[in-house]
């Protein structure tokens, strides 16, 4: 923030044109780069921007969460170790993050095949899935998902909080660590040829740690040298949003393909959310069927209702935000699957939608925020 209290707008730079990089660095990777270009990449390839139809921006598809494991208090260690069933659904509502079983969503690929089923026929054409190293991205599984339900899904590449940074990692300088992510979109992920689409979701904590640091200047580079789509995941702090924009400006982001995930669990006063907005990267309201008591991760934090999100939208979208904002569930555990009881990734397109056609959201832009936003930001320049 300036010193009079608002977020101060840097003009960005171009490491490409700093000499942040070698000359002919890009020249390796020309011919991948040139077929991405006004291109929306896939794992099953490159498609027309305009195939993707109403997209959800932050899902995980197969993922372990165990690195966020939240030590249940002592009364509740018995059903925090028994499996999943339908006596212990609400308290798992209230304390998802206290059951290991329920953070290991790599375990429910079938169930997750059976609810993408059920998400085309309620009318969603495409996925961002945002794992990334750390917690456990799959690429193999994703393409195998796409083929066999339709759904376009766009695979993330990079790092996440630095909880999960592995030793070799937080020893990786820039310049390695922005190699590793254009390989991941040019040339392949996970030691396949399937590529990512997307740099993210990028984890910072708060305060943003050096690894975490390091990590948003490769975002950036590799931003600067591919023309693609990056996905922050924020701390959760209110401040946290705009240092990291700050930083990935800083170091020559593109902060207009940028989406700042998290919101509704971040910036709660209009006043601040409308200073960030004007940083100008997309405002992503991504948790969409999560409502609980406690938010064990930051307990000063109330976390909102859907109907809560949903007059939120309706407030930025008044005050002329229609075209940066996207939506999305988060799904990350076992609960909130349908196979659980829970809400699935369907909840926005059966329920939110209409409850955000009566809360002077109107069809056009509800179009914009579901089909035309995440085209325009994943569209590879």
């Amino acid at each position: 923030m300036s010193s009079s209290g608002s977020y101060a707008v840097q003009p960005a730079t171009n490491p490409a044109r700093e000499g942040h990089f070698a000359p002919g660095i890009f020249s390796g990777h020309q011919k991948a780069m040139s077929a991405l270009s006004g291109k929306v990449q896939t794992v099953l390839g490159p498609v027309d921007p305009s195939q993707l139809g109403r997209t959800m921006t932050h899902e995980h598809l197969t993922m372990t969460f165990e690195c966020c494991y939240h030590a249940p208090t002592q009364g509740d260690k018995t059903i925090s170790e028994a499996p999943i069933e339908m006596k212990n659904l609400f308290w798992l509502k209230q304390n998802p993050y206290s059951s290991h079983e329920n953070l290991l969503l790599c375990q429910e690929t079938e169930a997750v095949r059976e609810e993408l089923l059920f998400y085309r026929r309620a009318g969603g054409g495409a996925i961002v899935e945002n794992t990334t190293a750390g917690i456990s991205r799959d690429v193999k599984i994703l393409k195998r998902l796409a083929k066999e339900t339709g759904v376009h899904i766009v695979a993330g590449a990079g790092f996440y909080v630095d909880v999960t940074h592995s030793s070799e990692t937080r020893k990786m300088t820039v310049e390695k660590l922005t190699d590793i992510i254009v390989n991941e979109v040019l040339h392949g992920a996970d030691g396949s040829d399937i590529k990512c689409g997307v740099i993210g979701e990028i984890g910072t904590s708060w305060p943003i740690t050096d690894s975490e640091k390091k990590v948003l200047k490769a975002t950036a580079h590799a931003q600067t040298q591919l023309g693609c789509p990056v996905i922050i995941h924020p701390g959760r702090n209110p401040a946290a949003p705009a240092a990291v924009v700050q930083i990935l400006q800083e170091a020559g982001g593109d902060i207009s393909k940028t989406v700042m995930s998290h919101l509704d669990r971040t910036i709660f006063d209009d006043g601040e959310l409308l200073e960030f907005a004007k940083m100008g990267s997309y405002l992503e309201y991504d948790l969409f069927g999560t409502e609980m008591l406690n938010y064990h991760y930051n307990l000063e934090v109330d976390m909102p209702s859907d109907s809560q999100r949903v007059k939120k939208l309706a407030f930025l979208v008044a005050e002329g935000y229609e075209d940066k904002i996207v939506i999305a569930h988060d799904i990350h555990t076992k609960n909130r699957l349908v196979k659980y009881g829970g809400h699935g990734y369907s909840h926005i397109l059966n329920n939110i939608v209409p409850k955000m056609l009566t809360r002077g959201i109107d069809q056009n832009q509800v179009d914009k925020i579901l089909i035309e936003n995440p085209k325009h930001w994943l569209t590879f320049n």
